[in-house]
């Protein structure tokens, strides 16, 4: 979806030191996932595994901006063909409810952006749909997960993570 008319972007600070990844060893899975810079940008990088019930990798950081005017998220980046998420937590804790939007990528730079609306909210891969909607003033995580069912390595650059604002055109 394309947002036009944006009058702000806040963006995340490119650096992995705030990323922890959050993998499937958390159930018995082995597969891995971590952020690592590269070339001035992020790397969200690791082996996707169907061992042991296994299969996502993800990472997540806490946000500390107020998103409060924010309606979409704006993604920058190059990817493997693979179909990976885009997440945000609405509190600080581990485990919990998350929102997830799915995105495609092509080998190729792309700019992604995902409107809230789009965001699903699940909870350990089933849906909880009396979650609601995505509310902008309560994220304080954000992440990526790869979690499509096919095992091997991968890869995900990125150039920034923005959080855009239509409400004042």
């Amino acid at each position: 979806m394309i947002l036009s008319m944006l009058a702000m972007t806040i963006y995340l600070e490119m650096n992995p030191g705030p990323w922890r990844p959050v993998n499937d060893g958390v159930m018995g899975g082995v597969s891995s996932g971590r952020m690592l810079e590269s070339e001035g940008k992020l790397r969200f990088e690791g082996q996707l595994s169907l061992e042991n019930n296994g299969g996502f990798a993800s990472v997540r950081r806490q946000v500390d901006q107020d998103l409060s005017k924010t309606t979409a998220v704006r993604l920058e980046l190059r990817g493997d063909g693979r179909t990976y998420q885009f997440r945000l937590r609405q509190d600080s804790g581990f485990d919990g409810v998350a929102w997830r939007a799915e995105f495609p990528t092509s080998g190729e730079w792309q700019t992604v952006e995902l409107s809230f609306d789009q965001f699903i909210p699940v909870f350990r891969g089933r849906r909880v749909l009396q979650a609601g909607p995505v509310v902008p003033a309560k994220i304080r995580q954000a992440g990526f997960m790869l979690a499509d069912k096919t095992p091997g390595a991968f890869a995900l650059e990125i150039r920034s993570i923005g959080f855009l604002d239509s409400a004042n055109p």
